[in-house]
């Protein structure tokens, strides 16, 4: 049986095809548009990160002050970039740190997603396409169920010496890659029924298992928060994600953010020429079929206005094979081919005036017309014109 998801991938193949390519080449040059943009992006947060310098924790609370006495101004507050211990607020009970599912490790953020596991076999009647998750656009995945619990936390400076110095980490709207930790990790079988097996016949997916995943970001783990530096309403310094920047939360330190962003914006600029030079050699060459249909149609056009004119000028100069008198016109002036109306045309290069216009238009634009030939003297026509007594 036919897969719906076969014809989808040809009607999307087709429509990509479309106009000898012009409808892949824009969403190849989107793509790349997209890439130079991630690309600018990636370059100016490099940029921020090597022109901010780490700051201790027990730094900020001056840092703030010192922008309320003496406001810059720029109205955009500070880029910062500090790495401390996650730990609870202060006056915090531990009654309300969450809990992982294996009862043991202690988090401040907690993130489970439940996904279904597909299988599809080959179909009675046709090839099944299995093979798409090969191609990484047909996984067998779909997730089902998503959720997320967190609590306010802090970062605790490092240093002994300053064990109440701390940071509040502002949670909201945000939407950047958090450092996780998976700490369950399992699937559960889905009992077959009896018409699993008509589903395979057919070629039609089935559920075959649920993966339950959750992961966590315990506490006392060491992490890096780069953000906006502002201040909580406890009077806390106070850190908030910074939508410019592809990071907010991360494992690594400064000189390995700078390692990493070099090597992504290094990786961004290749896959943007090679892109964008595929694009731009799809949309060329769509470009240049289409101008040439465009003449070729263009050509064409101007034959068949020809022709036409040409059918005008003969029904208006048609005229029997006899004179105004009534007597038959001499067999020397009647047309070679036809032997019905009188010689018109005079074919180019020869000058032979022996065809009517109407034979001498079929000989010059009948199928063979780059071999066309005077039919008295077999010389090559490149045209003809009309003679007039």
């Amino acid at each position: 049986m036919a897969s719906h998801d076969e014809e989808i991938c040809a009607a999307l193949t087709r429509l990509a095809m479309a106009g000898d390519g012009i409808v892949l080449g824009l969403g190849m040059a989107a793509l790349a548009l997209r890439t130079w943009l991630k690309f600018g992006s990636h370059t100016r947060a490099l940029k921020q990160v090597e022109g901010t310098a780490q700051v201790e924790i027990h730094d900020l609370r001056s840092l703030v002050e010192s922008g309320e006495k003496e406001p810059s101004s720029d109205s955009s507050p500070p880029l910062v970039i500090v790495r401390g211990r996650v730990a609870l607020p202060p006056k915090t009970s531990s009654e309300e740190v969450l809990l992982a599912r294996n009862q043991t490790d202690l988090a401040v953020f907690v993130e489970r997603t439940q996904t279904y596991l597909f299988n599809e076999w080959r179909g009675l009647f046709r090839w099944g396409p299995e093979w798409r998750g090969l191609l990484g656009w047909g996984s067998l995945k779909e997730q089902v169920a998503f959720s997320r619990r967190k609590i306010p936390f802090v970062l605790l400076d490092s240093d002994p010496q300053y064990d109440g110095a701390c940071v509040h980490i502002n949670m909201e709207n945000v939407e950047h890659p958090l450092p996780l930790v998976t700490v369950f990790h399992q699937l559960h079988p889905v009992q077959t029924s009896s018409s699993t097996f008509l589903q395979a016949v057919f070629g039609r997916r089935y559920p075959v298992g649920v993966i339950d995943e959750e992961k966590i970001l315990p506490l006392n783990r060491e992490i890096t928060a780069v953000g906006f530096l502002s201040k909580h309403p406890q009077g806390l310094p106070a850190i908030k994600s910074s939508n410019q920047m592809p990071f907010f939360l991360t494992e690594f330190s400064r000189e390995e953010l700078i390692v990493e962003l070099t090597s992504a914006t290094h990786a961004l600029f290749w896959t943007g020429i090679v892109i964008s030079s595929l694009a731009l050699g799809v949309i060329g060459y769509s470009a240049f079929k289409n101008w040439c249909k465009w003449k070729e149609w263009r050509r064409l056009r101007q034959i068949q206005e020809e022709l036409r004119r040409e059918e005008q000028v003969m029904e208006e100069d048609e005229e029997p094979a006899t004179t105004q008198e009534g007597s038959e016109v001499p067999d020397g002036q009647l047309c070679v081919v036809c032997l019905l109306r009188r010689k018109r045309a005079a074919f180019i290069t020869c000058g032979h005036r022996v065809c009517c216009m109407g034979c001498a238009r079929r000989i010059r634009h009948s199928q063979n017309a780059a071999n066309a030939r005077c039919p008295v003297c077999r010389q090559s026509v490149s045209g003809y014109i009309r003679v007039y007594d």
